[in-house]
């Protein structure tokens, strides 16, 4: 496998944390977010709030030249197919959040979009309603997309195509997705077959292009959605040649969580005057969100606290730095009778979404995550987020506390901190606009029960199925056949198969 066929991976870049959102009410905007790339392994280590966290640097907004048309408050009112609306009531979507209400006049109108707003705000339909309804009655040539939506995780990806499907359906256009961990064959088969709407990561993206499975000469509708983490993850020069090669003076919306310096070079080189709408600028900002940090005397503390926690009555996403440390506290859980789940870069991408949805389903209740959960995961009803090591910067904290408190509901977010972290704790609380409630707590407190709802686990161990691999008997059927061929006199179709056996596994 080539560096450049690395799915979603930047060349020249390694692995970095990554993140995933979703805008939605209910199942208005179901987005899934969660990289192909993750928090490292051993190499790793422990990672700490660094001294050096800076506070954020959001760039000057441009100013709009045009007026903005003006907000509208029921999508009855907005100049759409009959059959999205009907769909709209189909799906329970009643009433319009605020980003759609005021983005959808004008990007039906045709006009750029730079729009910002906290997870859980609404943002793929305020994208998605106006991509599928300036697409609807045309038709795609194959390989050849008429609209495009880049984000930055394959979870994230799934979610945008989830919440779309349904309106992409009932005006007749195909949407497909490219994303990497799955294969590729299949996705350039999708796109042989005619796409309008294309929902991709740039890195596979990029690999389809090479090998002249896609072109992006038709599409006239882009959309950058999580354009910061795009950033944060070293896509941007991805990104930006991506972004060349769309058809010139199309329509180009930019949404995100967050709006820092990062991208400021995006909006300056590829929007036209955009309409510029902001709310909720932060996470950490939700009215029903209630944020804790708890002060522990030392790492053999931390564990039993965080123990306790996951062993709750209801679920509870952990958020640990690495992906080992995502597996040993698993299995420490597991054996302590919590039935609980590690998501996390190094399983498969079939692997990760079984693992989603026994949480989703409550057969796992803790679900032990790195930062590919920090944007990808949306559940409904959740209503505790758990720091056992505290994010890096602020931007990691706003998006991993973004799993709960969702669409209006309540929640809370806790982080555990250590005596050597709390100065730097304290800065990255600051950097987020958030005032948080501190207490000094051990396992048996009955304050931490009340803020988290601990209590003493089982101690019976429990067996939580571990996701298998999709394509496990395929894999072992091939790795036979290779064995036996290599036991006879090599062939110019043998040897074409053996490279067709490792293509379809990278």
């Amino acid at each position: 496998m080539t560096r450049s066929e690395r799915p979603d991976r930047p060349a020249g870049k390694r692995p970095v944390n990554s993140r995933g959102s979703r805008g939605a009410r209910g199942s208005q905007g179901a987005r899934n977010g969660a990289p192909a790339v993750a928090n490292g392994g051993a190499r790793n280590a422990r990672k700490k709030p660094s001294p050096g966290v800076t506070a954020p640097r959001e760039f000057t907004l441009p100013e709009t030249v045009t007026p903005a048309l003006p907000a509208v408050e029921s999508f009855d009112a907005l100049d759409m197919p009959a059959a999205l609306t009907k769909t709209l009531a189909a799906q329970g979507v009643i009433e319009p959040f605020p980003i759609q209400g005021a983005t959808l006049p004008n990007s039906l109108a045709g006009r750029d979009i730079l729009g910002r707003g906290r997870t859980g705000s609404g943002k793929t339909l305020a994208f998605g309603l106006a991509l599928l309804a300036r697409t609807a009655g045309r038709r795609a040539e194959p390989k050849a997309p008429l609209a495009l939506v880049l984000v930055p995780t394959r979870e994230l990806a799934q979610q945008v195509t989830d919440a779309l499907t349904p309106y992409a359906t009932a005006v007749n256009l195909r949407l497909t997705t490219v994303v990497g961990g799955l294969s590729i064959s299949r996705q350039a088969g999708a796109l042989r077959r005619g796409a309008e709407v294309l929902v991709a990561t740039p890195g596979r993206l990029k690999d389809l292009i090479d090998r002249g499975e896609c072109a992006l000469r038709r599409v006239s509708i882009t959309v950058l959605d999580e354009a910061d983490q795009m950033a944060d993850m070293g896509f941007m020069p991805q990104v930006t040649a991506l972004l060349q090669q769309v058809e010139p003076g199309g329509q180009r919306m930019l949404f995100s969580a967050t709006l820092d310096k990062n991208i400021d070079k995006l909006v300056r080189m590829f929007l036209s005057d955009p309409v510029v709408h902001s709310v909720d600028p932060s996470a950490g900002a939700v009215t029903t969100m209630e944020h804790h940090v708890l002060h522990v005397a030392d790492e053999t503390d931390k564990k039993a606290v965080a123990m306790r926690i996951a062993a709750r009555d209801g679920r509870v996403i952990l958020f640990v730095d690495t992906k080992r440390g995502a597996d040993r506290f698993t299995k420490r859980l597991l054996a302590n009778g919590v039935r609980a789940s590690a998501l996390h870069g190094g399983r498969s991408q079939p692997q990760r979404n079984r693992t989603l949805d026994q949480f989703k389903n409550g057969q796992v209740t803790a679900l032990v995550a790195t930062n590919v959960a920090a944007r990808g995961i949306h559940v409904d009803d959740l209503d505790l987020v758990v720091n056992i090591d505290p994010p890096v910067d602020h931007k990691d904290y706003l998006h991993r506390g973004g799993r709960t408190a969702r669409a209006g509901e309540s929640g809370s977010v806790v982080t555990l901190v250590l005596p050597d972290q709390k100065r730097d704790m304290s800065r990255l609380m600051a950097n987020a606009g958030i005032t948080p409630r501190t207490a000094r707590v051990k396992s048996t407190d009955a304050e931490l029960a009340s803020i988290t709802g601990a209590r003493e686990p089982s101690g019976v161990p429990v067996t939580i199925e571990v996701p298998a691999p999709a394509v496990a008997q395929p894999a072992q059927a091939k790795g036979t056949a290779k064995a036996k061929a290599n036991s006879r006199p090599r062939s110019r179709r043998g040897g074409a198969r053996t490279r067709g056996a490792r293509s379809t596994r990278s």
